[in-house]
């Protein structure tokens, strides 16, 4: 095996074999969902679609979209795994929940089969980011119906490393474990790793940088690959920060950086179709360079339980296609924000964290936390927009931050605000994912 990959053939494929692959699997993930799912065969005649129809990548355009309220309203018809199941019941060898920062919870099922390509999933975007035999991997995800849990405990394994299995509601007992176990790899979001060091060296008095994590790899929201986050984390913890992006309604973690950090490869064109879309169109945008900007939508292939085409994750990306040095050629993403996050002031595009990423270059006069405030709903949004950004402890000129913060988001994002700056430890702190949205308007 090539230590530079988990699984060289998957990971380092052309791009002609790439749509060879796909088109054979497309075939067979539509007669299957044609026979097995309601849902899908109500969906592909609507369209005018049958199997044999859709034979390439480019006949894809012709399906509708699948829409995640689609499937809440699935379940509700049919619970708990709804018309889209495509299996029976006594197939499914475990069901996770999903809610996200948004929505209801909603239920996903895998089989046997299924749960394998998880497995094979996570352990290729773990290796990617330097896990490897030997690794004591420390748990700071939830373990429970969260779908990035017994996954990655199974992808750890296959990889060879040990796992601890702690998660979260009990920080202390988390940051105990790492030094007990002498741990050498922290897995969590990145905000519950900004906040779990902020509780070791307050609440325990304890520096995170003498606790012995060398790698911290985050996902399940946006802040990794923020840079001025990942600043901020690496200091924290005197430790190395890697990204990944998964979907729970999709697959735990598609994409992950590798040590070029240069994006997150997509890892699994042998399991997923993905496509980058227009969202306010619905239109297939090409990839046919850098900076590819739009919506990720994503078609399984070989999925058995839940199977989905053309699902909107609703994350935004900016693309990459050029060579990466690690040797793998699937494009490379970096996630900025979700379209449903998305505020438009005046016609200027407004991102959750690339104004976090702009608080954070306030570090050390401010903690980094802050929330955004929306009194009713976007995205367009009213001028000023208000930001609540929390000031560090003894801070002594509130206003001139004010002013200075105000300064530099209408220079660098082309928008007027209104900064609250609030006292330290006055914003809410989260274990598992933070919202950058505050809205009056639903409380």
């Amino acid at each position: 095996m090539d230590n530079r990959y988990f699984n060289s053939e998957a990971e380092t494929l052309s791009a002609d074999a790439i749509i060879n692959l796909q088109e054979e699997k497309l075939e067979k993930q539509i007669s299957y969902l044609w026979e097995k799912s309601k849902f899908y065969r109500e969906k592909l005649k609507n369209a005018g679609a049958e199997p044999g129809d859709i034979n390439t990548l480019k006949d894809l355009s012709r399906l509708p979209f699948t829409e995640k309220q689609e499937l809440r309203d699935s379940q509700v018809q049919a619970p708990p795994l709804g018309t889209h199941a495509a299996v029976p019941m006594k197939d499914v060898i475990r069901i996770y929940a999903s809610s996200g920062t948004t929505g209801t919870p909603s239920y996903v099922g895998v089989t046997r089969m299924d749960d394998e390509v998880w497995t094979e999933a996570v352990a290729r975007a773990y290796w990617a980011q330097g896990l490897r035999p030997g690794s004591i991997f420390a748990m700071g995800f939830g373990i429970g119906f969260f779908v990035g849990g017994i996954p990655v405990c199974n992808g750890v394994h296959k990889i060879g490393s040990t796992f601890l299995p702690i998660g979260v509601g009990a920080s202390d007992r988390l940051i105990e474990s790492i030094a007990s176990n002498r741990a050498d790899t922290l897995a969590c979001t990145p905000s519950y790793a900004s906040y779990l060091a902020e509780y070791a060296s307050a609440k325990m008095n304890i520096d995170p940088r003498d606790l012995g994590i060398k790698k911290l790899m985050v996902g399940a929201e946006p802040g990794g690959g923020i840079p001025e986050f990942r600043s901020h984390l690496e200091e924290a913890w005197g430790a190395h920060v890697t990204e990944c992006v998964g979907n729970a309604d999709v697959v735990p973690i598609h994409s992950a950086e590798c040590e070029y950090q240069d994006g997150n490869h997509f890892l699994l064109p042998d399991h997923l179709i993905l496509e980058i879309i227009d969202p306010n169109t619905g239109a297939v945008i090409p990839v046919d360079g850098d900076n590819v900007e739009g919506e990720m939508v994503f078609t399984h292939l070989g999925r058995q339980c839940g199977a989905h085409l053309r699902f909107r994750t609703r994350d935004h990306v900016v693309i990459k296609t050029s060579p990466c040095p690690c040797g793998r050629t699937g494009i490379r993403l970096k996630v900025i924000g979700r379209t449903d996050d998305l505020m438009i002031m005046r016609g200027v595009n407004i991102w959750p964290s690339a104004v976090k990423d702009l608080v954070m270059s306030f570090r050390p006069r401010t903690t980094g936390v802050m929330r955004i405030v929306l009194d009713a709903p976007g995205p367009q949004v009213s001028s000023p927009l208000k930001i609540e950004i929390e000031a560090s402890a003894g801070l002594k000129d509130s206003q001139s931050l004010k002013r200075e913060i105000e300064k530099l988001l209408r220079n660098k994002l082309i928008f007027t605000s209104d900064v609250s700056i609030v006292p330290a430890n006055s914003l809410p702190r989260t274990e598992m994912k933070t919202k950058l949205i505050h809205k009056t308007y639903d409380v």
